[in-house]
């Protein structure tokens, strides 16, 4: 098979869907790679390392013409649906529930596309998304001190504090890997944190980890309303998987917040679990609503893209290498696992959680594999 790779065009995004090692891998399973140039300069990988593993470097035409199986980082822009055509494979983040017409536009390409953060294991864990959201986690408490600070309209707090003057407030929504890799960064800056979930037994998990050192709270809108009065840091953790976000903090709790405080969702690339967010990029990352600063940043973990590129196609390359060698159709009916991860199948919205937020009911994959 043909395994195209082109350069991610969203802005700010600096990740690449696979690394010389990974090129490497696929030529020794009998698969050509064509990479676009310049696809890995903003991860620190230069051409000619593809070029040294076997991979052709080829013009962005050439890769989305040749390729049978697209790897991306991020959900294609309208130039790039504009390539896709029935047959093709795309093999990347999508986060469909909140963008219904993108969810049209790889529906009326005929396309197939699979999606790496709905890809999920019989016991619930998403092996595809985890290593993004351990990222995300730790950069959400990195890019909130930052944003905390009185230059960038922040209230002024170091969240460690000093001797005799008490550590920044932190209040995580969500206790999945993006807000126990926040809660790892907050308490290892000193920060008083605060984690709220639905689920006691990650609760009983967190205080088990962090020995007292974390206020554990059941998540309730009561429960939200009044940490985050007190918070300085809030950061949105929330995830149901290939669906929208539930939104917890509504705009009146937005309004209590205090002045300079700072918000960071991670949780906006699927919609948000904070009223007043929407997404932004790595150039353009803040805005400010009442007061507070909203930190929306749709793709975060492109801020730091050499560790995320080898972090996430460390996860992707064994169901990228079973999509190429037994074909997209023998793969998901062997895999259960990356059948999760099928979103849109030719011409039709296979996934649930997608199709919903469409308001159309899904087409079972059964079906659509006959």
């Amino acid at each position: 098979m043909i395994i195209g790779v082109p350069r991610e065009i969203k802005p700010g995004e600096q990740r690449v869907a696979l690394t010389p090692a990974g090129a490497r891998a696929m030529v020794e399973a009998a698969h050509a790679v064509l990479v676009e140039r310049g696809a890995g300069t903003g991860s620190g990988i230069r051409d000619e390392e593809y070029a040294a593993v076997g991979a052709e470097l080829a013009s962005v035409d050439d890769v989305w013409r040749r390729a049978a199986l697209v790897l991306k980082v991020k959900e294609p822009l309208a130039p790039e649906v504009g390539r896709l055509r029935s047959g093709h494979v795309l093999f990347t983040y999508l986060h469909l529930a909140p963008a219904p017409e993108l969810t049209r536009g790889l529906r009326d390409s005929g396309a197939i596309a699979i999606a790496y953060e709905t890809v999920q294991r019989a016991d619930g864990s998403l092996p595809l998304l985890t290593p993004m959201s351990e990222v995300a986690g730790r950069l959400s408490v990195q890019e909130g001190a930052y944003y905390l600070g009185r230059a960038h309209g922040g209230r002024g707090i170091l969240l460690s504090g000093i001797p005799g003057v008490p550590p920044g407030n932190v209040v995580i929504l969500g206790a999945g890997a993006a807000g126990l890799n926040a809660v790892k960064t907050a308490v290892g800056l000193g920060a008083d944190v605060s984690i709220l979930d639905v689920n006691v037994d990650r609760l009983r998990h967190v205080d088990d980890l962090f020995r007292g050192q974390v206020v554990t709270l059941m998540s309730n809108s009561f429960n939200i309303e009044q940490v985050v009065r007190r918070a300085d840091l809030l950061i949105g953790a929330v995830l149901l998987a290939g669906a929208r976000a539930p939104v917890l903090v509504t705009k009146e709790m937005v309004s209590q917040m205090k002045e300079g405080s700072v918000i960071v969702d991670i949780a906006v690339d699927q919609g948000g679990c904070v009223a007043t967010i929407h997404p932004t990029t790595l150039l353009d990352p803040v805005y400010l609503v009442g007061g507070v600063v909203h930190y929306g940043v749709a793709n975060m973990p492109a801020l730091v893209p050499r560790t995320s590129t080898f972090a996430l196609t460390n996860a992707t390359l064994p169901y990228a290498v079973e999509l190429a060698t037994r074909g997209a159709a023998a793969a998901v009916r062997a895999n259960p696992v990356l059948a999760k991860g099928v979103n849109v199948w030719g011409g039709k919205v296979v996934h649930p959680g997608v199709a919903e937020s469409l308001g159309e009911p899904a087409t079972s994959l059964a079906a659509v594999l006959g």
